[in-house]
């Protein structure tokens, strides 16, 4: 199998270093372990191109947004078309309204929406809205979760070992940036996650100061991993009773899950939730939804691109390819075949891993044979040493996989013979590790 060489990437990184602050436009764009990321000249269905020539079947998906695949038609039309008629207006539009009714009919929680243009934008609204309708201040967010790059939004969404984490009835707040201000984090409440009884005692304990609890209803940033059975359904009637609001962070979930995101999934309806990502199919866009009786608190948000129209045409057209009838089951189909391929392989080659998918996320973990529990039980149990060495190989032999966390990203373009050939790198791979 040949290996890829990428002597152009290398070139274009070391460029963009003397210009562009840490050599990339995202933190996400470069694992901490790569010399210099691939530099790609351009992408289509499933695949990406980069600067060498080199062509990769990628489960990256932009980090999650191109469920549709790279520069789909069905988008590529709209947004020409919407470019043509003008590209921001500051003004409300006739898309806007059918795109706002279209949400409310199709996410379980939303009664009304708003709009931002990043899952950070959209969680810093949600964060204060819950306090403008409750007149509350805490806010319960779980370790390895991530809501946002703000200042008290980034807290303990990462460790280097368990110890860091502190005690797990009350754990470490944990900054992750110089500059951030350690006093942002005094409202926020910091718990591992799928723990009903820890929540439990907590709300016990400050429900009197909390507004709301946010999480993700599947676990993507970290692990990945699966609420256990009943949990949401727990955290639901525990924030409900004591009159304190569920956030859902959708922001990975909605649309890849189901087209209602999680909450239509598992059928656990929170008070607000917060999408983004695959909403627009690779434009910038993220929406609050909820209810209306918190919607219309009296909270407000702004921002000069809010609901742009370009992005507003590409959520439109995203939405419409996702209500085609065999969608999801082909999402459905092409995960479960990747899945059970790793499995075989995992079997074959005698290695420890787990891997599982709900909707187009795929999980896959070395070192542990069955789902996680917590942030914590990652930390633990998780071989990030043999999925590095897993990522960097696939890569040299044209499969690209999200660095780190085991999270594997299908698109409506992937078939089954990209699938297979990703097995088939996978094979090479686990034989040689």
């Amino acid at each position: 199998m040949k290996q890829y060489l990428t002597p152009n990437s290398k070139v274009l990184y070391d460029e963009l270093k003397k210009y562009l602050l840490d050599g990339v436009a995202s933190s996400f764009h470069k694992a901490s372990y790569e010399d210099y990321p691939i530099g790609m000249a351009y992408g289509k269905g499933p695949r990406l191109y980069d600067v060498d020539g080199n062509e990769y079947i990628d489960y990256i998906q932009g980090l999650g947004p191109m469920i549709l695949g790279y520069s789909p038609e069905a988008l590529n039309h709209v947004v020409i078309d919407q470019i043509n008629k003008g590209s921001h207006f500051s003004t409300p539009t006739q898309d806007l309204l059918s795109l706002s009714k279209k949400l409310t009919e199709i996410i379980p929680c939303a009664e009304m929406v708003s709009y931002q243009n990043t899952g950070t934008e959209a969680n810093l609204f949600a964060f204060r809205m819950a306090r403008a309708y409750t007149g509350k201040d805490k806010i319960i967010k779980f370790e390895g979760q991530y809501h946002g790059w703000a200042d008290e939004q980034k807290l303990s969404i990462d460790a280097e070992h368990l110890s860091q984490l502190g005690a797990r009835n009350r754990p470490n707040k944990i900054i992750h940036s110089h500059g951030q201000l350690p006093i942002t984090s005094n409202d926020i409440i910091v718990l591992p996650w799928n723990d009903t009884e820890l929540l439990a005692t907590t709300i016990e304990r400050h429900k009197h100061e909390i507004a709301a609890v946010i999480m993700e209803p599947f676990m993507c940033d970290s692990g990945p991993i699966l609420p256990k059975p009943g949990y949401l359904q727990s955290v639901r009637e525990l924030t409900k009773t004591n009159d304190i609001l569920l956030i859902f962070d959708e922001v990975i979930t909605g649309f890849r899950v189901a087209l209602g995101g999680a909450q239509a999934h598992y059928g656990v309806v929170p008070d607000l939730a917060v999408f983004a990502k695959a909403i627009a199919g690779g434009y910038p866009l993220s929406i609050i939804a909820g209810k209306k009786e918190i919607m219309t608190c009296g909270a407000h948000a702004s921002g000069t691109f809010n609901a742009n129209p370009i992005s507003v045409a590409a959520a439109l057209a995203t939405i419409n390819e996702l209500e085609k009838p065999d969608t999801y089951d082909h999402l459905n189909e092409m995960s479960q075949m990747l899945v059970n391929g790793i499995k075989e392989l995992g079997k074959k080659y005698n290695l420890c891993l787990f891997t599982d998918y709900v909707g187009s996320i795929c999980i896959l973990e070395f070192g542990i044979d069955r789902p996680l529990i917590d942030f914590r039980d990652c930390l633990m149990h998780i071989d990030y040493e043999t999925y590095d060495k897993v990522v960097q190989m696939a890569k040299s032999y044209g499969v690209r996989l999200t660095p780190k966390r085991g999270r594997l990203y299908i698109s409506k373009t992937h078939t089954a013979s990209d699938i297979q050939k990703t097995l088939d790198v996978f094979d090479h791979v686990f034989a040689n590790l």
